[in-house]
């Protein structure tokens, strides 16, 4: 078993290890010679699918919480998620509508959306681990570690929202929920990765926490394959015909 802070410098490398920015998904979307934008309303509709989840995912964190001083903090997080007050911003959810509909995506169009096969299975399995609380730490670190350290890639130095913003020319406004992300989750992820190290006293527990941050990178690696697969293949398919 590793000592706290030896783990918590391994999960922090494991994370880093799944850059998710590197698929090739990405390499269409912020290209600024050739703004896809039919792909970004699909690809966000799919985001869109995590983001309506994630208030639930903090919320059970927070309920089934063993340690006070980690607590406060989620409580904190769950304000912030569903107010947008510390922000100075709104309701997270409704800043991702924004976005979507910056995208000239109607209301009806985002609600009628549905997850594709390996977003849902990203959403099932963080629901199901967040939601027993003998697993508490492999929810923590599916979610607090591996989630939130999604938003804190960058592509030779840029953050999502200044490379949405460069290849589409959308607002700062319209991109609020990246911008907002990529600073509070930060200190998210360094909450996520002192909760972890302290909640796993003993070495199958720090497997786990291990396994549930490899696993979540991965889920998020396919789910960006089931979405190249689907949204971007088939166009190359029709090219060459």
């Amino acid at each position: 078993m590793l000592e706290r802070t030896a783990f918590k410098s391994e999960l922090k490398h494991l994370l880093q290890t799944h850059l998710t920015l590197s698929h090739p998904i990405f390499l269409e979307l912020f290209d600024p010679r050739r703004p896809n934008l039919e792909l970004l309303r699909k690809v966000a509709l799919q985001g869109y699918q995590l983001t309506k989840h994630f208030l639930s995912y903090v919320e059970h964190l927070y309920f089934h919480c063993p340690l006070p001083r980690f607590k406060r903090a989620l409580l904190i997080n769950v304000y912030e998620e569903e107010t947008g007050r510390l922000s100075r911003t709104g309701n997270h959810v409704a800043l991702m509508q924004n976005f979507i509909a910056a995208l000239g995506v109607s209301d009806a169009a985002r609600e009628a959306a549905q997850p594709l096969p390996a977003t849902r299975e990203l959403i099932e399995y963080r629901l199901a681990a967040v939601r027993d609380p003998g697993r508490y730490h492999v929810g923590a670190a599916a979610v607090m570690i591996a989630s939130e350290g999604q938003n804190l890639e960058t592509r030779a130095g840029e953050p999502r929202h200044e490379l949405l913003a460069k290849a589409y020319g959308l607002s700062p406004f319209d991109l609020q929920f990246f911008s907002v992300h990529q600073q509070e989750d930060v200190g998210h992820v360094e909450q996520g990765l002192s909760l972890v190290a302290e909640l796993c006293t003993t070495r199958a527990m720090q497997d786990e926490a291990r396994d549930a941050v490899d696993h979540t990178c991965r889920l998020f690696h396919a789910m960006y394959e089931n979405m190249h697969v689907e949204f971007c293949r088939p166009a190359a398919r029709a090219m060459t015909v």
